[in-house]
This record gives structure tokens, sequence and C-alpha cells, in this order.
């Protein structure tokens, strides 16, 4: 349960970004709702999520991954489900989604991915834990500028979680809406 109420006032800047809100995603993103208390916070953070939304020297598979596995050692359920639909959205690996916050037990993840989300939890511990060989070996496949975007796409991941879950945002179910139930219970439901 959220710990700020998600009806803010409703002046015109917030009934705009409703607007964007519901015909880019559906439906209203709850942290934007509970943003919009402090318009200016909200201004500012959508401004920022547009500039982040350009960058693109990081394979977006590889983004997504380091973004997930942030959401999932802060515990961002809101996250969690939203980076699960984004990704999936763009057409991700359901597997790969899905065993993310369990991805050192998985074999679906190549090495290079598995380094990406070592890379993303030692960044978010606190104080970080990043250690040099995984730096170099980050380094190595990827390239400074890349590497760069990782760094900066885990803090901003950080930023969202520890927001989210701080004032108690949970999903919003977008995960829902991408999974088909078993091929089984949508053949006898037809009939």
């Amino acid at each position: 349960m959220a710990r700020i109420s998600l009806t803010p006032r409703r002046t015109l800047f917030f009934r705009v970004m409703e607007w964007y809100s519901k015909r880019t995603y559906g439906k209203v993103l709850d942290p934007g709702k509970a943003l919009a208390h402090q318009p200016r916070v909200l201004w500012s953070d959508l401004r920022f999520e547009q500039s982040v939304a350009k960058w693109n020297k990081l394979d977006p598979d590889l983004k997504a991954l380091a973004e997930m596995a942030t959401a999932a050692a802060i515990g961002c359920a809101w996250c969690m489900d939203f980076g699960y639909w984004v990704s999936r959205e763009r057409g991700m690996a359901r597997e790969k989604l899905v065993d993310v916050p369990r991805w050192r037990d998985s074999g679906v993840y190549t090495e290079l991915e598995r380094d990406v989300m070592e890379y993303a939890e030692a960044m978010t511990a606190t104080p970080p834990t990043v250690d040099d060989a995984l730096v170099a070996r980050l380094l190595g496949r990827l390239g400074e500028p890349a590497f760069v975007e990782l760094t900066a796409m885990v803090a901003v991941e950080n930023l969202r979680s520890r927001i989210n879950a701080a004032l108690g945002l949970t999903s919003q179910g977008f995960k829902d809406s991408c999974d088909l139930p078993p091929v089984e219970r949508r053949t006898s439901s037809a009939r």
C-alpha cells in the first residue's frame, strides 16, 4: 500500500501528465501520481527521463537487465513490474526477465549478462562493492561509452527504485497484462 496519497491535486499539469501516461502505458503511472504532489519534482523527473531515454550506447537488453537487477536488489515491486512489461513489449525473452531475482542460479544468461547484473548489484550495495576485475571485464566487452552508460543507468534505477520503494508503491499489474495463461487453460476456456 502506498505511503502517500495517489490522488494529488488535479492541476492542468497533472491532467496533461495523466493523459500522456494513459495514452502511452494504458494507465496513469503511480510514480507520476505520487510525484505530482510536488509539481517541480514531477516536472524535473519527466525531463530527466526524456533525456535518459535518448541514451543509446548500451544494448537495450543489457540495460533492462541492469535496471531490473538493481530494482530487485532494492526490493522495488513497482519497478520490477513495469520493467518486465517494458522489456516484454520490446521483445525480450520472458525467461530472462522472470529469472532476474535469482540470476545466479539461472542458466538463461550469457557471461556478459551475468557480469552486468553483478555490477548492478555491486553498485547498489551500500557502500558499493564494485571490484576492479569486474570493471575490467565489462570495459573489455562493452567499451567505455557503453560502460559509462551502464554505470549511469544503474544509478538512475537506484533513484527510481529507492523513491518508489520508500513511497510504498507496488505492482500496477503491468506484468500480468504480458503473460498468457498456460496453453491448457487457454484451450479449455476457448471451448
